[in-house]
């Protein structure tokens, strides 16, 4: 029998332990809570209150941010910091860890055996297998994901911290400026062969701008501005009725709320009235506090501007609640149309170094506005700082508020923006459609490891431009000097603030034309892009919303010697890149042996590139395709295990920029082409022969190119029971056929559109209501 006194001593030496236990645990914490806190002890008083980390919150098993003793949240933080953070307080409170929440941690594998998740530790062996481990217990091992390194960590603002962030930002002013002026000369020297040949056209008394492609085009667009300017003119001054006044509903829908002169503000509401639209600006607020900006386009004619304090942002919590299905609350816009007249939601996201203005400043021809006088409820999402940094506890100073990259952006920026548009409007899912940067990070937000739960949200995917691999001029020689300092280097010269913040100082210094006229040789000379398809007295708004505050972590992560730049893709390594071209080598020699041993034979696809979308055991060769011309494909193949995304994906339509070189888009049509992705549907694709990076938003004809094919995309693909609530769009009224997602695939076959050289005298055909301005003739509404 054991002894009754040994049992008790044994009991009492138990409860010492956990006593000394819990008491360095309660020590432990409160130092990690103020490592991870807002404000140092010291520095906290009654108007602060107390801001210590009392907690770590998982976004994602990868992306924990800090939740402070005032239910505010501070992002951020590394994800080993954040579960010792949650360990020492599941010791105080006595809390057993498996009865923590849980929380679906994928990994995803890559071909180079690179793994690219947060994997669980700490796991018992019967859980081996499972999907779900312990929140708090997804740490990612180290080293295995070469895409997204860790940011780096700053404590509270101390007196060490001040020192550090001042030397950075002396050091980052002087030689950011320094590359700044580089840039700025390169330019200069590279326009002055062009400068000169079109002063010695002048001399000689000759137009050098009717060189250009579209000269007559823009020529007439130019007369008819001039009417239009008059005739606003006439209107202000009592001589003249709105222009179309009595000539029916469908002239006078869209009546200008501006006009005359541009003074080119930099201002998207402006540039709405001017087309009869208006905007109104929604905070929203993200899941690790910042505040951005959604700016909803309306008719003022058919919609009541919503209250100031409808727009405030909403607290984190709220962007977890998916809306009832046609769930149309009071004082959200769904709400203001009757059943039958909804309109459906579609967010539109930017690119890199812009704002989402980039859509609205071609007039009537801008994406923005076009879709929305065809009949969608078009949302324009801006990423974190952008014009305005804010966040709900940190200053613009507090390096904090800078450490954030591409993943932040797509984790944390896009689901914030969808799930706002969604409990405005009512709507179940929405269509997205994002330009260059932005089709990035959503194409990082669906991965499996990352946050595949928004696909569910979305009805289609429109990507323009889309950025996944890197183009040739990533070999450009500043690009170069970027990606081989080392990182340390990288934040001496470019800061760990705002990246060369210097020119938003310009921008709003200069006068509007001389920054737009600056800011395109600038660009042009940086990333090869060439004014030859936009209408040049237009030219100088196009750069007013461009460029806005972004981190020099994200452009490090862009541009440094870990990252996107080193592995020329933003979900694979160099090293995976290498065997899946090897792979495609040895499926087109297999395809090519098969053809000759055929006696049919096999045609090149459209493209020039021959394509196998088998698995990878076998090549066949060649796919069925429907009575529609789309290719047929089993979805479920071996390739889904090295897939970048999982059942959740929703489908895409790509328009891709033939003669761009700041992304290879031709790179991912070939992985969709490939069957490298199983799960993901093509219903639309189109490389546009001629096009540059920025043409598939703002060339004179994009509305002809791009913008109805876009119109029709997001209607094809919009769900059951949101058609039969909705408005039509215009254009659409035609449109039988609706996609379904199928276990037999249909993927569009790619389209190529060789026209975009010259002028497309298509383009010139545009209907009036919705479709760009065409062939509106002004001076004849004027004259009536």
């Amino acid at each position: 029998m054991h002894d009754p006194l040994q049992a008790v001593k044994h009991k009492v030496s138990r409860a010492s332990e956990k006593t000394m236990s819990k008491s360095k645990a309660a020590i432990d914490y409160a130092h990690q809570a103020e490592r991870l806190g807002q404000c140092a002890p010291s520095q906290e008083d009654k108007t602060t209150g107390s801001t210590q980390a009392v907690e770590a919150k998982f976004i994602t098993a990868q992306d924990p941010v800090t939740q402070t003793a005032d239910g505010s949240r501070l992002p951020a933080a590394p994800v080993e910091e954040a579960t010792k953070l949650n360990k020492l307080r599941d010791i105080i409170n006595d809390r057993d860890p498996s009865q923590n929440e849980l929380v679906e941690v994928e990994s995803r594998e890559s071909k180079d055996r690179s793994i690219h998740s947060a994997q669980p530790t700490n796991r018992h062996p019967k859980d081996e297998g499972e999907a779900d481990a312990p929140l708090r217990n997804a740490i990612p091992p180290s080293r295995t994901n070469p895409l997204f390194p860790p940011m780096p960590i700053y404590g509270p603002p101390t007196l060490l911290r001040r020192i550090q962030c001042t030397i950075f930002r002396i050091s980052s002013a002087i030689l950011s400026l320094c590359f700044l002026a580089v840039i700025i000369l390169g330019a200069a020297f590279t326009s002055i062969p062009l400068a000169a040949n079109h002063v010695w056209l002048r001399l000689t008394f000759r137009n050098p701008d009717k060189k250009r492609p579209s000269y007559q085009e823009e020529e007439r667009r130019r007369r008819v501005r001039k009417v239009a300017e008059r005739a606003w003119k006439k209107q202000k001054t009592g001589n003249s009725s709105a222009s179309g006044g009595e000539e029916g509903k469908d002239t006078d829908e869209f009546i200008p709320l501006e006009g005359g002169p541009d003074p080119i503000p930099c201002d998207v509401r402006y540039y709405a009235r001017r087309v009869g639209l208006d905007c109104e600006i929604f905070d929203v607020q993200t899941e690790d506090g910042f505040i951005i900006e959604l700016w909803h386009l309306y008719n003022p004619r058919e919609y009541q501007r919503t209250n100031r304090s409808q727009r405030s942002p909403h607290a984190p919590e709220v962007f977890s609640k998916v809306p009832a299905a046609n769930c149309f609350t009071n004082g959200a816009p769904g709400s203001q149309y009757g059943h039958g007249e909804k309109k459906y939601p579609v967010l539109m996201i930017h690119g890199l170094l812009q704002s989402a203005g980039a859509y609205c400043t071609n007039d009537d021809d801008s994406l923005a506005f076009f879709l929305a006088k065809s009949g969608y409820d078009v949302w324009l999402g801006n990423n974190r700082c952008g014009f305005k940094p804010r966040h709900n506890l940190l200053k613009y100073s507090d390096p904090r508020m800078w450490a954030w990259n591409i993943r932040q952006m797509g984790v944390m920026d896009l689901p914030a923006l969808i799930l706002r548009v969604l409990s405005e409007t009512g709507f179940e899912k929405l269509g997205l459609i994002a330009h260059s940067q932005g089709r990035t990070q959503t194409l990082v937000a669906l991965a499996k490891e990352q946050r595949p739960e928004i696909g569910e949200k979305i009805s289609v995917f429109c990507a323009l431009a889309p950025a996944a691999y890197a183009g040739p001029l990533i070999g450009k020689i500043y690009f170069k000097f970027m990606r081989v300092i080392s990182p340390g280097m990288f934040r001496t010269i470019f800061g760990i603030h705002a990246f060369i913040p210097f020119m938003m100082t310009m921008h709003s210094l200069l006068p509007p034309r001389f920054y737009g006229a600056m800011g395109y040789r600038v660009f042009s000379f940086m990333f090869n892009w060439t004014d030859d398809r936009w209408e040049r007295d237009l030219r100088d708004r196009m750069f007013q919303f461009a460029p806005v505050y972004v981190s020099a972590e994200s452009m490090r992560w862009w541009l440094g010697r870990e990252c996107f730049a080193k592995q020329k893709c933003i979900l694979a390594t160099r090293e995976e890149k290498n065997i899946e071209d090897r792979e495609d080598e040895q499926e087109d020699q297999k395809l090519n042996r098969s053809s000759e041993e055929s006696s049919d034979g096999e045609d090149e696809d459209p493209s020039g590139t021959r394509t196998s979308q088998g698995n990878e055991a076998s090549a066949p060769p060649s796919q069925p395709e429907n009575i529609t011309g789309k290719k047929i494909q089993h979805r479920n193949t071996d390739r889904a295990r090295y897939a970048w995304y999982g059942p959740q994906i929703p489908p895409f339509a790509l328009w891709v920029c033939g003669a761009d070189d700041l992304v290879d888009g031709r790179r991912l049509l070939r992985r969709f082409e490939r069957n490298r992705e199983p799960h993901v549907d093509i219903v639309h694709s189109k490389v546009i022969e001629g096009y540059e990076h920025l043409d598939v938003i703002w060339a004179m004809d994009a509305i002809e190119k791009v913008g109805k094919e876009v119109r029709e995309v997001i209607w094809k693909t919009v769900p059951v029971d949101a058609r039969k609530v909705c408005r039509v769009p215009s254009g659409c009224g035609e449109i039988r056929e609706f996609y379904q997602r199928k276990v037999i695939r249909e993927n569009a076959t790619r389209e190529v559109d060789t026209t975009a050289r010259e002028w497309s005298l298509r383009g010139a055909e545009q209907a009036v209501r919705g479709d760009g301005e065409g062939v509106r003739d002004l001076e004849a509404e004027v004259e009536a």
